[in-house]
């Protein structure tokens, strides 16, 4: 894939270098690239399949019992100032915030595959649309992000070499309760 934003192609790199995956991969957005990932997941017992006769088409995923999105005493509003947060919510300064994430993304790939995902949340092309860039090394994460947004090359092409994007840096890590 060849990205003609230099911004972009400037923060993948620097994701890249604090990640430190064992490659990156440029998701298009395609069927055969849909099922390639499904079987390779299915291979590594990331997905399981259900019954086809009852559920086609139908897989699963399993995460640890305490591995959830959201886990309230460690999300944190980072804004310039403390009250922006609002009163029930935890505040960090955005420096803050970027050094602890940043501890914890460290070497965080390594041995596994980065994948890039272009997104849009909306019609491909729409002024109303905002296109991001999804970073992860979870191929569960790759696929429900085809179910929630419109994905691949078009999106790419769309965001062409000065387009604004959302930047989004997600990653398996392991599962130590307080490094999230």
């Amino acid at each position: 894939m060849i990205v003609k934003n230099e911004v972009l192609n400037n923060w993948i790199n620097e994701m890249a270098r604090m990640c430190n995956p064992d490659r990156i991969v440029w998701i298009n957005g395609t069927e055969e690239e849909k099922e390639k990932l499904e079987k390779e997941a299915l291979d590594t017992g990331e997905l399981f399949l259900l019954n086809q006769e009852k559920l086609p088409g139908c897989l699963l995923h399993r995460t640890a019992l305490n591995d959830v999105a959201r886990t309230e005493k460690l999300t944190f509003i980072c804004t310039a100032n403390q009250e922006e947060a609002g009163p029930t919510n935890n505040w960090m300064s955005p420096q803050d915030g970027y050094k602890k994430a940043g501890e914890f993304f460290k070497n965080s790939m390594t041995g596994r595959t980065m994948y890039a995902i272009p997104f849009s949340m909306g019609p491909v092309g729409s002024p109303f649309s905002k296109i991001g860039i999804e970073l992860t090394d979870s191929i569960y994460v790759v696929l429900n992000m085809r179910i929630m947004t419109r994905i691949g090359d078009t999106v790419l092409e769309s965001l062409g070499e000065n387009g604004e994007f959302t930047k989004c840096l997600h990653s398996k890590d392991d599962l130590e309760i307080n490094r999230r």
